[in-house]
């Protein structure tokens, strides 16, 4: 329709339509169903013409292909969504229309403002398919971490026997398993997980049936509960508007928390990433205490040379996620008065948020985690050789004769062993042994 064309040739912005979410197409078809069911039982829309809307609404909830090149709005665009509202109203109007045996165009038959859009406005209708969809995309986004956590997990039960030298200051400390360390990088993404699912349940209050500003001017008395509980009942999520629909239409809180949720993923993931890096590192000059699936050449110039190119797109994704939060932050709190304009943009901001964080996590499991193996003797001899075991001896000569030792051992190059047991006579070798060995290095 006129009004679809008119916001393409306005906005051309980004030069990605929003059709390129399948999922808002989804969510805006569900939240104009559970609107026309509304406004049928109400009486407020001829029940063939609410019939006809509920069965366009339904084909694109169920071939969402077939249609999809019929949005063609700009993700960014000025007028806080009118332009998509008003796509999705004249593709219902005119999929409704050819259902009834009309031609396209004829809106005396079904019109997308005074029936597609009748008791709504884009400042309802826009943000609640927005909520709608980021249910959608954020649980994808869950499955995706959940998995990599679990992989992370099973690696950790894989090397939970292999002992390895841990650092603090890139220095060394104390013994641990390389399982702890897989284990505390499943461990910290699923504090990421749960906040996730906590910023869901702001997602789940919405404004429909606020139109304009929150004051339901236009939409039949009853509407807005109807309507909402449509859309809880349609796609099983419990939908409810807020206690206050002036304050809900120009808030963008759930925005905000969601943002700020996936920001955490992406932090924990740069983090996880960076450590795999440091100790993939070499092969032969670097820590090399884990070996990552070879997926490619590393240089154009150097032969041979392999790198840890899932960890660093992985990276590059966070770094792409956590930019964008800032963008989130400056659009929501650009508001002014009865509504944020700023929608489209946030929107933008959080369908790339989640894509990236999605496909980062996905990757990192399917190219890097599952194929990771441990350099078992790499990762001990590490250990034996490093002056930061002489902390296990702290509770036998206390602290300053450690330090002392310590000091001997980096000022001359040799092992503790060399000087404890060769030449200071401090433990006896089978003493020494006690302390030492695996098991005991592994749970002190």
């Amino acid at each position: 329709g006129v009004q679809s064309l008119r916001g393409k040739e306005n906005f051309f912005i980004t030069e990605e339509n929003n059709n390129q979410e399948i999922y808002f197409i989804i969510a805006f078809a569900y939240v104009k169903k559970a609107a026309a069911m509304a406004n049928k039982e109400l009486g407020v829309v001829k029940p063939e013409v609410a019939d006809a809307m509920i069965w366009a609404c339904d084909e694109l909830i169920n071939n969402t292909e077939k249609y999809r090149d019929q949005f063609i709005t700009d993700w960014l665009q000025g007028g806080a969504g009118t332009s998509t509202n008003m796509n999705a109203n004249e593709v219902i109007s005119n999929l409704a229309i050819e259902h009834l045996g009309g031609k396209k165009g004829d809106y005396s038959i079904v019109n997308p403002n005074n029936d597609a859009n009748f008791g709504q406005s884009t400042n309802d209708t826009y943000p609640t398919a927005i909520h709608l969809s980021c249910m959608f995309r954020s649980n994808i986004l869950i499955k995706a971490a959940e998995e990599l956590r679990d992989a992370l997990y099973a690696k950790a039960k894989e090397f939970d026997q292999t002992l390895k030298m841990g650092r603090t200051h890139l220095q060394d400390a104390v013994p641990m398993t390389l399982g702890q360390e897989f284990h505390g990088w499943g461990f910290t993404l699923n504090d990421e997980i749960e906040n996730l699912k906590e910023a869901q349940k702001h997602l789940l209050v919405v404004n429909l049936g606020a139109t304009a500003i929150g004051t339901t001017v236009t939409a039949a008395p009853g509407y807005p509960e109807l309507a909402v509980n449509n859309l809880a009942k349609l796609t099983g999520m419990p939908f409810k508007n807020s206690a206050d629909l002036i304050a809900a239409t120009s808030d963008c809180g759930a925005y905000q928390t969601l943002s700020s949720a996936i920001k955490g993923l992406a932090v924990k993931m740069t983090k996880i990433c960076n450590d795999i890096r440091l100790l993939a590192s070499g092969p032969r000059c670097g820590l090399k205490e884990i070996n990552l699936p070879q997926l490619q050449p590393g240089s154009s110039i150097m032969p041979g040379k392999v790198n840890p190119v899932a960890a660093e797109v992985a990276n590059q994704a966070s770094f792409l996620a956590i930019g964008l939060d800032t963008t989130v932050m400056l659009a929501a709190s650009a508001g002014q008065l009865e509504l944020n304009v700023m929608e489209p943009v946030i929107t933008y901001a959080l369908y790339t948020q989640m894509k990236v964080m999605t496909n980062a996590c996905n990757t990192l499991r399917t190219k890097l985690v599952d194929g990771v193996t441990a350099n078992t003797e790499r990762c001990k001899e590490y250990v034996m050789n490093s002056i930061g075991i002489v902390t296990l001896l702290k509770p036998h000569f206390g602290y300053q004769k450690c330090a002392a030792i310590a000091k001997e051992g980096y000022t001359t190059g040799k092992s503790l062993h060399q000087i404890v047991v060769d030449e200071q006579h401090l433990l006896t070798q089978a003493e020494w042994d006690a302390i030492f060995n695996t098991q005991n290095l592994i749970n002190p």
